[in-house]
């Protein structure tokens, strides 16, 4: 991957919105994000469109409990032979999404493009973040168990795959997020997960999407190894951790120089911290985060043309009421970057 490409501050969103309604989610989406659009999920409507259930439903033995807001696994009861003739004949078809987990992505894949979108945005929930949210008969997150562990990967990349290929077919570019918030517990006695794990798995999630890779991590994590994955897009937030980057300056820029991009998490995903910010103050936020790494040696040019801006995190937390404002903040902040650095759209 890692393909050349320009975004000059481009604005998305990470995934989740706080809507029950997925009309009114993708009319806010289409209306504000007409660059880079993306389908948002819901997980207001119910623990159906939680991260970990969407991508979880589709693996042998797993057990979606709504009520308890939990995913389980039995290790000793599953059949997984059927699973596996669907992978060795790649059948992704196999893995098609189901409306009652993904109404956000059905609803979005129903409705005309904006005239300026230039790339589709979706995103899957990564190995490490997953394997550790399904749990086994024991309550031992299903991860470390090193078969189920593989399962969970190859379900995954099945899963984005069949993904891809529907955006693809309205839009040429697409990029697709890897979320992986639990990245941020590498190294911690929560994640016994080794770095070269994590980036065998990640690369694995990733194996023969055609499009634009991203993975997000919404907490401070090992950089470094996030760097070392095939990813094109590296997802962070920007306004809590923006300066945790710059204390790996030369990763940074063989990241940059092979193509790879920087998703700065700008704007403030919870309403105590977002209502007291001004798109002048983010822009400001984010004038500093680039600043820290060119005085360290950065070319600008190569940097400010790599950057897209996005939100913290997923805004399905918070109220409804404060949606509109997040995204249309995201906008003007984008816009502000652009004229602080003279990029053009």
């Amino acid at each position: 991957m890692l393909a050349i490409v320009t975004w000059n501050f481009c604005p998305t969103c990470i995934g989740s919105l706080p809507h029950t309604s997925p009309k009114e989610a993708v009319d806010l989406v289409l209306d504000q994000l007409t660059e880079m659009p993306f389908w948002p999920q819901l997980p207001g409507k119910g623990f159906n469109e939680n991260m970990y259930a969407q991508y979880a439903y589709p693996l042998p033995g797993v057990f979606i409990d709504a009520e308890g807001k939990k995913v389980t696994v039995d290790l000793e009861e599953y059949d997984p032979e059927s699973f596996y003739m669907d992978i060795i004949t790649e059948n992704v078809d196999a893995f098609e999404y189901r409306e009652e987990y993904f109404s956000g992505f059905f609803d979005f894949m129903s409705r005309d493009l904006p005239d300026g979108a230039v790339a589709l945005k979706g995103q899957i929930t990564g190995p490490v973040s997953t394997g550790l949210q399904i749990f086994d008969q024991e309550g031992k997150p299903a991860l470390y168990d090193e078969t189920y562990c593989e399962i969970i990967r190859k379900g995954l990349n099945m899963m984005a795959r069949w993904q891809e290929d529907r955006l693809r077919e309205r839009c040429e570019r697409t990029v697709l997020f890897i979320d992986e918030p639990s990245l941020s517990l590498m190294g911690t006695p929560f994640a016994s997960i080794r770095s070269e794990d994590a980036i065998r798995w990640i690369d694995e999630v990733a194996e023969g999407l055609k499009g634009t890779v991203a993975t997000h991590c919404c907490g401070n994590t090992d950089w470094p190894t996030v760097m070392s994955t095939c990813v094109d897009i590296v997802s962070l937030d920007a306004y809590d951790y923006g300066y945790t980057i710059s204390l790996y300056p030369e990763e940074v820029e063989a990241f940059l120089k092979r193509g790879g991009s920087i998703a700065w998490g700008l704007i403030p995903n919870l309403e105590e911290t977002f209502l007291p910010e001004t798109v002048e103050s983010l822009v400001a936020r984010g004038v500093e985060c680039i600043s820290s790494l060119v005085d360290k040696g950065i070319d600008e040019d190569l940097l400010i043309t790599k950057s897209l801006v996005t939100p913290q995190c997923g805004l399905g937390g918070i109220e409804e009421k404060l949606a509109p404002g997040m995204l249309s903040t995201l906008v003007s902040v984008s816009k502000g970057l652009r004229e602080h650095y003279s990029l053009e759209v």
